[in-house]
């Protein structure tokens, strides 16, 4: 950012404002070689350094076994293996690119943008917005727990992290990037090539598109949200939900609601690719969903189960936001099968589609229960400044920064 003042000034034809660019210059470069940013050499909270410094979760859910490590069943169902083993320093830099709009082609958006930490790493919209004002075609899913996830998207397009992490970066609609163009704007940044060689010590030339994505994937490994009152009830303190909470979670887990079979305990989401008939957005036309992923029109309408966990802060709900409240969501579930789709539209609904009937009070209670599920505790740290001296243009309140 520095420069670009520079570059102002040097076009000047006053003598004096060119004399004074001069100074600004010299100690413009005296300023990034003593603000030079180090990188953490700890792992974040609930995780562990091995000798090869390396991170490694370590969380309650490893202490129970589960149906096939697929983390779905009971209160104490163990979860999935998690995707770690990333250095503190790849999830700290990870951090930074995180927040930082120099990934996007004009330096408008970030990752956070979409993700903010203060939506439970949403963007509380029913459609995302990209670079240049561009309307997504769905909402921004949140971030928690995808160190656990074998699928990503709404529409399950990405299997990995890396893939996850990759694909908004060199989307024309969403940041906008090139390759060349993410790499070049990154070496120009010296503080960023200092970071790069303590994230990746071993390797000649650091800053790169593997490296930028490994990164982004090591920190979003790094969000992990297990400590929510459910949890502490799970695991044997049942003074953690009051009376209208755990009736709530009767409910939703009853073969009535039948809440349970998709958004299964304790990662409250099967993963698994749903057709429920959610409307579109008044003018909209049907969002084919999965369809197009797996090229399979049975999937026409379908979209990845989405956990529930920290569900209170990421309204508006379902890949487009048709609902803007719990209770909204939850009583489409009952208004009956199919009652949402268009006459002239044919879906397969998926077949936990029923029609449960719940009663005013019983939605109360569901809505009652999904808030418990909420949990911040490791929300990490915002960063106060960004390497690349852009603003933190997302962030209309910021967490605790350092």
């Amino acid at each position: 950012m520095r420069l670009v003042f520079l570059n102002q000034y040097l076009s000047s034809n006053n003598p004096n404002v060119l004399l004074c660019a001069v100074i600004l210059l010299l100690f413009s470069s005296i300023n990034v070689s003593a603000d030079t940013i180090k990188l953490s050499e700890v792992c974040p909270p609930s995780f562990i350094l091995n000798n090869d410094n390396r991170c490694y979760l370590r969380h309650m859910y490893q202490l129970y076994d589960s149906l096939q490590d697929s983390g779905i069943g009971g209160l104490k169902t163990g979860l999935p293996e998690p995707r770690d083993g990333f250095s503190p320093q790849q999830i700290d830099l990870g951090r930074f690119l995180f927040f930082d709009p120099i990934l996007s082609s004009d330096n408008s958006v970030s990752c956070a943008t979409c993700h903010n930490p203060q939506q439970g790493f949403g963007d509380g919209m029913g459609r995302s917005i990209g670079i240049n004002g561009n309307i997504q075609q769905r909402s921004a899913p949140s971030l928690w727990n995808s160190a656990f996830l074998s699928n990503f998207f709404w529409d399950a397009r990405a299997m990995t992290l890396e893939e996850q992490a990759k694909s908004p970066l060199f989307s024309a609609q969403e940041m906008g990037n090139t390759p060349t163009n993410i790499v070049q704007s990154l070496y120009d940044v010296e503080s960023y090539q200092s970071l790069f060689k303590q994230a990746f010590p071993k390797q000649k030339e650091t800053i790169s598109v593997q490296n930028i994505i490994t990164s982004l994937a090591a920190f979003q490994s790094s969000l992990v949200s297990l400590n929510s009152r459910y949890d502490q009830y799970a695991h044997g303190y049942h003074k953690a939900l009051n009376k209208d909470e755990i009736a709530g979670l009767n409910v939703f887990r009853s073969f009535v609601a039948r809440c349970s079979q998709c958004h299964t305990p304790p990662l409250f989401t099967n993963q698994q690719i749903a057709v429920i008939g959610t409307p579109e957005p008044t003018g909209l036309p049907r969002d084919i969903g999965a369809e197009k992923t797996y090229n399979s029109p049975v999937l026409r309408g379908g979209f990845k189960v989405p956990t529930l966990r920290n569900i209170a802060l990421t309204a508006p709900y379902m890949h487009s936001g048709r609902f803007k409240t719990l209770r909204e969501a939850a009583e489409f579930y009952t208004g009956g099968r199919g009652h949402a789709v268009p006459e002239n539209e044919e879906l397969l609904l998926h077949w936990h589609i029923s029609e449960p009937n719940l009663t005013s009070e019983e939605i109360d209670r569901l809505v009652d229960f999904m808030k418990t599920l909420s949990d911040e505790s490791l929300l990490p740290v915002t960063p106060k400044k960004l390497p690349s001296g852009l603003p933190l243009k997302h962030m209309e309140s910021s967490h605790e920064q350092s």
